[in-house]
This record gives C-alpha cells, structure tokens and sequence, in this order.
C-alpha cells in the first residue's frame, strides 16, 4: 500500500489528538471493516458529533474515496481504493491497538475498550521498574558513564559495575540495556530487572553505539520452511510467514541476532519433529558468531 511522503514537525498541519483519530479511523476500518462514529466517541472522549466531523474532514481534506458508508453495516467500510494515509496498513498498528486496549481493560474494568471476540495471551512484565529505566534512559541520551548494581546467573550477589549504556532494547521477552562494560572491557547486554535501584550518573562516556560493531553489524537472517515437510505443508508455512520464493529475509542487528532466534525458536540447532519445528534457519553459519549459547 502507497502511502504519503513523510513531512516534518515543522510541516505537519495536524494537531496531534487528530493526528491519532486519523489513524485510529485508518486502522479499524482497515482491519476490522468497520467503523462507526462509536468508535471514536469511547477512545477519545468526544462527542457524536464532533466523532462525525472528524470523519468528514478524514474524507475531505486527506483521503477522499478511502471509506465508503454501509447501510447495512450502519458504519463505514473501506473503500475499493483504500490507500492509507496516516499509518502504514501494517498488521502491528492493529495488534499494537487492541494490546492497548488490553492494558486498558486490566488497569480501569470500568472503561469499555474491551473487544468482545478479540483476546490476546499477556505478556509478563520481566519486573521493569520506572526506578532503574529513568537513569538508563537520562545516561543514554546524555552519554553519560552509568554505575549500577547488577546480578546473574553467575554472580547472584549483587556487585557494582560501570557501564556506557546506548541503547534500550526489548526483546519480545524481556528489557535490556547495551553498553559497554568498564569490568569486561566489552559491549555487553544487561538484563533491566536485574539492575538495582539508585543508579549512579557519571562522566560523560567515552563509548557509544559508534564503536559497538555488533551493533552496527547488519546481519540478514534467512529462514525457509522445514525441508522435512512435504511440499503442501512447506508451501502453508511460507504463507504462515509471509515468505517470498519460499524465503522470508529479516535484516537484524548482529547484536539482536540471538534473540530473534530465541523468539523463532531457532537458536539451537532443531531436532524437534518437522511438524513441531515448521521453519529452519538457512544461513546459520553467517549468524553463528552471534547467536546465544550455540559458540
């Protein structure tokens, strides 16, 4: 799906409220077939008829022929033209949208966000506390030396270390930091949980993302269905994944190789049934190097 070039802040004529109805228009009509002023009404506050107007002006002013009223749907439905304008058409924005209103669910039962015929499985929080992400956030963006308390596997007792933290990731399991490590001499990945609290801003750092070659190692992970499939079942896995000739390419991080392997379940070499096991990955040796627990 097309989609209007990007302008910047400076450009943008939207406020950003409206900005977020545009795309919550976008995203339910395009996922869900449906849209009706309710829609807008329960997730912003607003009334009915300024819900109306703000799908007018949709129509008016930025896409035209993108939704087409329904009688029988008593709502909109997207257009045989539809072409977003405000977000990408991306399965994510919609999974992200009804993840939020799980959340929302969860925290305030007294809030009708919840879809009746849509669950999703919830994700444990790994035990990130405001505490120790406020002083990784304010040491990265300042390039600042961190010394923190930090546990593992190895050293359960906590001991200090200095750190030059660059960046937060999130994994799909759980938070880290990447930075590079006095102790070690190396980058390193810290687990967030594991940090205690009372952090410790010092100097500026000396190391950031520039030199972390894992990290400014682009490696491309190719993954194809299971050869041990017969060629139905290869061919359902390739549209499982959306893969292209039978191959599905994620460019990646070198330093986030491993843990999209983990979330793949494609970290250790598989000796599961083909059925079980459903995708292999082709260029294991090229990612080998960065894998986790498989040197």
């Amino acid at each position: 799906m097309s989609r209007s070039p990007r302008k910047s802040a400076g450009d943008w004529p939207l406020r950003w409220d409206l900005l977020l109805r545009y795309r919550l228009i976008e995203i339910i009509a395009l996922w869900e077939g449906r849209l009706t002023t309710n829609h807008l009404m329960r997730a912003f506050g607003i009334g009915r008829q300024q819900a109306s107007k703000d799908i007018n002006l949709y129509l008016k002013q930025y896409a035209p022929g993108n939704l087409v009223y329904d009688r029988s749907l008593k709502g909109y439905r997207p257009g045989p033209g539809f072409t977003p304008r405000f977000t990408l058409g991306a399965a994510d924005e919609y999974l992200q949208m009804v993840r939020t209103r799980e959340d929302l669910a969860g925290s305030f039962e007294q809030l009708a966000v919840r879809e009746l015929n849509i669950e999703m499985l919830p994700v444990p929080n790994r035990g990130l506390r405001p505490e120790v992400l406020r002083p990784l956030i304010q040491a990265c963006r300042e390039r600042r030396r961190l010394e923190i308390e930090y546990v593992s596997l190895a050293h359960p007792e906590p001991e200090p270390r200095v750190i030059h933290p660059h960046t937060v990731v999130f994994s799909g399991y759980r938070w880290h930091v990447r930075g590079w490590c006095e102790k070690n001499r190396e980058y390193r990945d810290f687990v967030l949980s594991r940090i205690g609290d009372g952090a410790r801003l010092l100097t500026p750092a000396s190391r950031d993302a520039r030199q972390d070659r894992a990290w400014q190692t682009v490696i491309t992970v190719r993954v194809a269905p299971d050869p041990r499939l017969d060629p139905a079942q290869q061919t359902l896995i390739a549209a499982d994944y959306g893969m292209t000739n039978g191959e599905l390419a994620l460019p990646t991080r070198a330093a986030l190789v491993g843990y999209l392997l983990q979330w793949l379940r494609l970290e250790q070499t598989p000796n599961r049934p083909p059925e079980a096991q459903q995708i292999v990955l082709m260029n294991r040796d090229e990612c080998r190097p960065w894998l986790i627990g498989d040197n």
